[in-house]
């Protein structure tokens, strides 16, 4: 089969490109593989137009040029940018790392990549990014949270991008929105401490407005068991493991004391269990822990930790579901709850 636009060749000419006089475009592969500039353009954008030893000359010759398509050119005309915005927090704790893979994987397979941004839980920085983001006409955003201030949800609402809220649950989703409830996290907590035995409970949480969530549903399903006081221990995020060992010493002086600490990441419970290990405390007899995220370490501490575990990469997959779904059409289902277990170890 001959390409109808091998007739074009000889009528383009051929100049040789000197060396650093710029950028390789697409006329110097169109010249290298001996087609017109369009033919290479449907080779390299739509290769199904052209026939496969037209797309091979094309392809060798990006391949010996370094040739990178024009993306923007590309999705000015198709009104697809093949590109995600995906924000997290932060990237100095491992929570997020499993979502963020899953999801890039899965997107990456169907011809996307992704664009990360750190948000730091603070909304001003989420909305900056937004505006660098939706500027761009991404195929989809994926956000970290439900918590956005009325401009941003407003911004998102009217951009007419895909909005995937990840790892937490709303009456009022901005499009759509996979998680589980920080509130039953909160609540299932508290009431697996009180069936061990437990009545003086406490926390160490993050300043972010999720750990918030759970805590004060931890706190409201301690009194509804007759626990009156919950003394919670608020330490800056991201959290650390220095910042664990501050909130339990903060705890201990606590008139009533404590005897069971449940903590907003794992990472705050291994600062916990250091310090209450430092103090000669025996963990879980003088001190239950429990943490949130089960970590790869929270398995392999001493003694291991008892934690809520999150299933990120089912979180990252059902976003990217979602973005691929909604490039097809409309979304039926479009928010899903996945849960959480509650992972009963030697801590508590």
């Amino acid at each position: 089969m001959i390409d109808s636009h091998m007739a074009d060749i000889e009528t383009f000419p051929r100049p040789r490109r000197r060396k650093g006089s710029g950028a390789v475009t697409l006329r110097d592969v169109a010249q290298l593989a001996g087609v017109a500039p369009i033919t290479a353009s449907r080779a390299i954008n739509t290769p199904a137009q052209v026939s496969p030893e037209v797309r091979e000359r094309v392809a060798e010759a990006v391949r010996k040029t370094g040739y990178v398509p024009n993306l923007l050119a590309g999705a000015l005309s198709s009104m697809k940018s093949r590109m995600v915005g995906v924000a997290v927090p932060t990237i100095a704790g491992p929570v997020f790392l499993d979502t963020v893979q899953s999801l890039t994987e899965a997107l990456f397979e169907a011809g996307y990549q992704v664009l990360l941004g750190q948000t730091g839980y603070d909304n001003a920085r989420e909305e900056a990014w937004l505006d660098a983001m939706i500027g761009r006409r991404p195929d989809g955003l994926v956000l970290t949270g439900t918590s956005h201030s009325e401009q941003a949800r407003t911004r998102l609402r009217a951009s007419g991008v895909p909005v995937v809220e990840t790892w937490d649950q709303s009456e009022d989703p901005i499009d759509m929105l996979v998680g589980f409830s920080h509130v039953d996290v909160g609540r299932k907590v508290a009431s697996y401490l009180h069936e061990r035995g437990y009545r003086r409970l406490a926390g160490v949480a993050g300043s972010d407005e999720r750990a918030m969530r759970r805590f004060r549903a931890f706190k409201d399903q301690a009194g509804a068991l007759g626990i009156a006081d919950v003394p919670v221990a608020t330490v800056a995020t991201p959290t650390t493991l220095g910042s664990g060992r501050h909130g339990l010493a903060e705890l201990l002086a606590h008139p009533d004391g404590v005897d069971a600490v449940f903590c907003s990441s794992d990472s705050l419970a291994l600062g916990v269990l250091i310090e209450a290990q430092a103090r000669g405390l025996r963990v879980p007899d003088d001190l239950a822990i429990v943490g949130f995220g089960d970590l790869a370490l929270a398995r392999d501490l001493e003694p291991a930790l008892t934690t809520v575990r999150i299933d990120g990469f089912a979180i990252g997959r059902q976003a990217a579901r979602f973005i691929l779904d909604r490039a097809d059409g409309p979304v039926e289902r479009r928010a899903i709850d996945i849960g959480f277990e509650l992972v009963q170890r030697a801590s508590a």
